[in-house]
């Protein structure tokens, strides 16, 4: 049998690594060389960069798994020789000249654009207070407050870089729809979906942090892209 996969975890906006805590813990145990990028979300070339430079650094083929935010970087960072796969997180899977910004202007904002709050240092956060409500819905409260208060501002810029050509073109590719998103519309994900024609599409009743809340769910996700490319 040939060697599992690496597999390197990217997170979103207002997250860092530990956003995939629950994910971590068993795909160790199953057996997989797992990472868990630190991005500095201080733009879309600098995360590329972080993460391209652990993802070159490991052994390997190596399937890359982004939530949210996340999606945008893999889906540039795809493009290295060793990644043999994409899994998209409830996250954006732009094509080439496409940012964020763009991408939510297509359709009415989500409920949880209302909470973003930029600082005097051109970073974006969420309101804290109604973090829980808007992110993570679906997570208990003690989890929900250390997600709030913990958060990792995202640089405005973020959302006006343009992806470059997607590597979802010419890799195979998972999507994860949350049906109760109140961050990216589910009919901007579903459209994502559509669009990538993705080895399989996956819709839970989950809010945005779904590898939070539907843990069981994201690494039956993974474990299956992962068996696929192996």
């Amino acid at each position: 049998m040939s060697k599992k996969p690496n597999i390197v975890l990217v997170h979103g906006a207002w997250g860092d690594g530990s956003h995939w805590r629950h994910v971590i813990p068993r795909l160790h145990a199953d057996g997989y060389a797992v990472r868990a990028v630190q991005n500095p979300l201080t733009s879309l070339a600098d995360d590329i960069d972080r993460t391209s430079k652990l993802v070159a650094a490991l052994d390997g083929p190596t399937l890359l798994v982004g939530h949210s935010y996340g999606g945008m970087v893999i889906t540039e960072a795809g493009h290295l020789p060793n990644v043999v796969g994409l899994v998209y997180v409830a996250a954006f899977a732009p094509d080439e000249g496409e940012n964020p910004g763009g991408i939510f202007g297509m359709r009415e904002a989500p409920p949880g654009a209302a909470i973003i709050r930029p600082d005097d240092n051109g970073f974006l956060w969420l309101d804290p207070e109604q973090f829980h409500e808007n992110f993570c819905q679906d997570v208990d409260e003690t989890e929900a407050l250390v997600m709030s208060l913990s958060q990792n501002p995202i640089a405005a810029r973020c959302f006006e870089d343009k992806s470059g050509v997607p590597a979802w073109k010419e890799k195979p590719s998972w999507y994860q729809i949350s049906a109760n998103d109140r961050m990216i519309p589910p009919e901007t994900e579903r459209w994502f979906a559509e669009r990538m024609k993705p080895q399989k599409t996956v819709t839970l009743e989950a809010g945005h942090a779904s590898m939070a809340s539907h843990a069981d769910d994201i690494i039956a996700l993974v474990e299956e892209a992962a068996a696929a490319v192996q």
